[in-house]
């Protein structure tokens, strides 16, 4: 059976929101919620929280998650790779007689995003024996109604010619990352270095789910919509 390991990325820094991955979000840190949902997903062998604090850790360990290391300071700055951190991950686990078929990237910023999510995004990448699947969800508005704008603000041609008059619901359906579920196998990560890859399937999520945390409005709105599940 394929040995699967979630990987949740926690550094210390935040530019947006001070100790974001630690914020308390309608009574709990912000990260329980990703470490929980997979904990409930009951899909994987190892959930490991990689962190340069020992504070996140901490916290990680209190809520069900395994931190084995903490992440060398250089793989913890603010333009440090996601997959740097990836995968000095696996080569410490490997290093340690842990070896993964599968690995989903969690990120706690997403904390709305549920084990059922979780386990439907696994069960995709079986069912389409993928190599990769990344979470999407529905544009709120259509990007064919966005264009940039230049230094004196004109807009002439800032919507094309051929979309002036088209109605909204006669668009077609655009979708965006929402950066709650990437699903890969670990040997063609490590060829491709990146999640989106070769033979890469969506799983769409509702827009309610697919809050990323970024600022205090993320924080205010995650907490309204927990609120009233």
């Amino acid at each position: 059976m394929d040995k699967t390991l979630a990987f949740i990325p926690a550094r210390a820094g935040s530019k947006g929101v001070k100790d974001k991955n630690i914020k308390e979000l309608a009574g709990k840190p912000l990260i329980a919620y990703t470490i929980e949902e997979a904990v409930r997903s009951n899909i994987f062998e190892d959930i490991v929280v990689s962190t340069d604090s020992t504070k996140i850790a901490e916290v990680a360990r209190l809520y069900g998650a395994n931190v084995p290391f903490l992440r060398p300071k250089e793989l913890a700055l603010d333009d440090s790779p996601t997959m740097d951190a990836i995968f000095h991950c696996l080569d410490y686990m490997i290093n340690n007689g842990k070896k993964y078929d599968i690995i989903m990237l969690l990120q706690p910023t997403s904390p709305l995003r549920q084990w059922y999510h979780i386990k439907e995004a696994y069960e995709l990448f079986n069912e389409k024996q993928a190599d990769f699947v990344i979470s999407l969800c529905e544009c709120e508005h259509s990007p064919l109604w966005t264009n940039t704008i230049d230094e004196d603000l004109r807009m002439d041609n800032f919507i094309r010619q051929e979309i002036k008059n088209v109605r909204r619901q006669d668009l077609a359906t655009y979708y965006r990352l929402n950066g709650a579920v990437y699903v890969a196998k670990v040997d063609k990560l490590l060829e491709e270095k990146s999640f989106f890859g070769r033979n890469s399937y969506a799983y769409i999520m509702n827009k309610y789910s697919s809050v990323d945390i970024d600022s205090i409005e993320d924080f205010e709105f995650a907490e309204f919509v927990l609120n009233r599940r």
